[in-house]
């Protein structure tokens, strides 16, 4: 997030803009070259050919032909116009550029006179999409019209911080401004049944300092569970499907819709910050600890069920079953970085990095053009657990929301990189990468050179034209102390005595102390002082709850942030035949080129890949969890 004006009150902790940030490394960085190469114009192209942008030439009487495709087509453009804009910022693109500007054209065209923007219903509005509603705001429980939005703002907002160009935000506040008139205490109080709108409404507020759209935000989550308002929404025999079944100061429990969750999850924290109310704080921290504690799966991934999408009851995290959608992997780590920004607990960012790292990265190829909608645990190359009824990650889909959020989650990453609040600076994730400041009143430039997540050996060098008094502070991975997910017992490491930190200031050897989670480091730093960091990465076996049905008697492998998988193309054709003793010797050892570039663990009876990097070798079967030959007591 780059925010564009100080409001009166925000986060306590700041992170560092993305612009402000450059990786440059040999794992993210690749990545972030794809989705500017491939992903990008992929994303745009598929939108061209699936008549998702025609369907605005067609709202604006400037083509004929019906509405195409389901009521939500016109959240994907805008959000590929979102990613679009956050690599503009980093990499101007003048012919990219342009043809976004095309694309806004017909957006604005397609917008009634009165700010309203729907192509769904404004084709034909007496033939509207048939989840749509007769009218207006009839059936906001499937229609989509204010989550559409709500992409809209967004992407507008991020438009106009890459190009200074208003055109796109114009439309946008003519459309906020409909709905503010729309939606309030004395008129129509209904809510929308895809959360989203309130994180673009806090955009705009951000982006024009007009309380009024933070307002919205908080009077649209403020509706939910209110019954004297609006009919409450369920779906799927779910009174929380859409989260509407109780007040959201009241919600302690994670349930219902997996993304449409996080989505509302993280624009309460959004609400809690800008408003400092301390009922939504109470409400966002149980709900964060119930996930951690309950309804995780080790990859990170939520939402375990494929009915409906949707969080299961304590425990219920099936391997091969498991749903768990790249979405919601998405809105899990948009959730965990603000949960950082309100309280600066380092345990947000042990969850954002094993979502990151894991849930996340699984969802798109190597080659940034196939997606995985589903991320299971577990694939017996049988179950056709992906989206439209497929074994392997897909070139899109008719639901297309994943392949058009991973494409900006991608180039806004550098944001959630570093911190800052007061003197403190803060280094959250470990990536190889540069970056500039303002602390102590000094211009610091921060160079991070590292090969994580394959070593633990992180070098931070300063460079600063004066000398500059503030602390570092050192983010000690929850993994590292060996704590697989923070203030939880779902998962444990077998016999794990946690290695050694070493750490040293200009090659002189430090003590280690670590406070809440951080190593801090307080001195007047110059040019030239260099912070040796080394983390031990040894591979750990993991367990989990025994609550948990489907990894009773099993274990599963991590290295680093890492989950491990094996597949069948490398066990022998069936993955899920493995049995793992507690004695078997494993070791680990980086292949630079193969799949990318990954570290391989192997052991008598078992090869093992990092789970994002399953399925890359045509069907298989796949595990993450192993049969376990038990040869200790733990």
């Amino acid at each position: 997030m780059e925010f564009l004006l100080m409001v009166s009150k925000d986060y306590p902790f700041q992170p560092i803009p993305f612009t402000n940030v450059t990786i440059q490394d040999s794992f993210w960085q690749p990545r972030l070259k794809t989705n500017h190469d491939i992903t990008i114009p992929y994303d745009f192209r598929k939108c061209e050919e699936t008549g998702r942008i025609d369907n605005f030439v067609k709202a604006a009487r400037l083509m004929d032909g019906p509405h195409i495709g389901i009521q939500f087509n016109d959240s994907d453009v805008f959000k590929v116009i979102e990613g679009a804009a956050y690599d503009l910022q980093r990499h101007p693109n003048p012919e990219l550029e342009l043809y976004i500007d095309d694309v806004i054209d017909k957006i604005a065209a397609a917008q009634e006179p009165d700010g309203y923007l729907y192509t769904a219903r404004t084709i034909d509005p007496a033939h509207p999409h048939e989840m749509s509603g007769t009218e207006r705001w009839s059936q906001l429980k499937t229609s989509h019209e204010l989550y559409n939005l709500g992409h809209m703002y967004e992407a507008a907002v991020a438009y106009y911080q890459a190009t200074g160009k208003r055109a796109f935000l114009d439309v946008a506040l003519k459309s906020a401004n409909l709905i503010n008139d729309v939606f309030r205490p004395d008129g129509l109080r209904d809510v929308p049944g895809h959360q989203e709108i309130e994180l673009g409404l806090v955009k705009l507020y951000r982006a024009t300092g007009d309380e009024k759209y933070l307002n919205l935000a908080k009077f649209f989550l403020d509706e939910r569970g209110n019954a004297a308002g609006h009919s409450l929404q369920s779906a799927f025999d779910n009174p929380g499907y859409m989260q509407d079944h109780l007040p959201v100061t009241e919600q302690r429990e994670a349930v219902g819709h997996a993304v449409r969750a996080t989505y509302m999850y993280a624009a309460m924290v959004d609400v809690a910050a800008l408003k400092d109310d301390e009922a939504y704080k109470t409400a966002v921290r149980a709900l964060w600890d119930n996930v951690v504690q309950k309804k995780l799966s080790l990859t990170g991934g939520i939402g375990a069920r494929h009915t409906g999408e949707t969080f299961s009851e304590a425990y219920d995290l099936p391997n091969q079953a498991a749903y768990n959608e790249t979405c919601a992997a998405i809105g899990s780590i948009y959730w965990s970085h603000r949960m950082f920004l309100l309280d600066g607990d380092p345990k947000y960012y042990d969850l954002l990095e094993r979502t990151l790292y894991n849930g996340f990265l699984s969802g798109i190829s190597l080659s940034g053009n196939e997606f995985f909608y589903v991320n299971p645990l577990e694939s017996d190359n049988e179950y056709a657990f992906n989206a439209e009824h497929t074994l392997t990650r897909q070139a899109w889909f008719n639901c297309s929301c994943c392949p058009t959020n991973v494409v900006r989650l991608l180039p806004s990453l550098p944001g959630y990189i570093y911190a800052t609040r007061d003197d403190h600076l803060y280094v959250n994730l470990y990536t190889g990468s540069s970056m500039v400041v303002s602390i102590a009143n000094q211009d610091v430039r921060l160079i991070q050179t590292t090969t994580y997540p394959w070593d633990g050996t992180i070098q931070l060098a300063i460079d600063s034209s004066e000398p500059a008094h503030f602390t570092l502070s050192l983010r000690v991975p929850g993994w590292v102390n060996g704590q697989p997910v923070p203030t939880s017992d779902l998962y444990r490491y077998v016999n794990d005595q946690p290695g050694r930190i070493a750490l040293t200031v200009n090659s002189v050897s430090q003590p280690v102390h670590q406070e809440g989670g951080y190593i801090h480091l307080e001195r007047t730093w110059q040019a030239g002082d260099v912070v040796e960091l080394v983390l031990p990465m040894p591979i750990r076996r993991v367990v989990a709850h025994a609550n948990i049905a489907d990894t009773r008697g099993k274990v599963a492998l991590e290295r680093g942030p890492l989950v491990y998988a094996a597949e069948g193309i490398d066990n022998g054709g069936n993955a899920l035949s493995i049995f793992l003793d507690d004695s078997t010797h494993l070791s680990a050892e980086h292949h630079p080129v193969f799949l990318g570039g990954i570290t391989m663990i192997t052991g008598e009876g078992i090869t093992a890949i990092p789970y994002y990097a399953w399925g890359h070798r045509g069907n298989t079967t796949m595990a993450v969890w192993y049969k376990r030959t038990r040869t200790t007591s733990t």
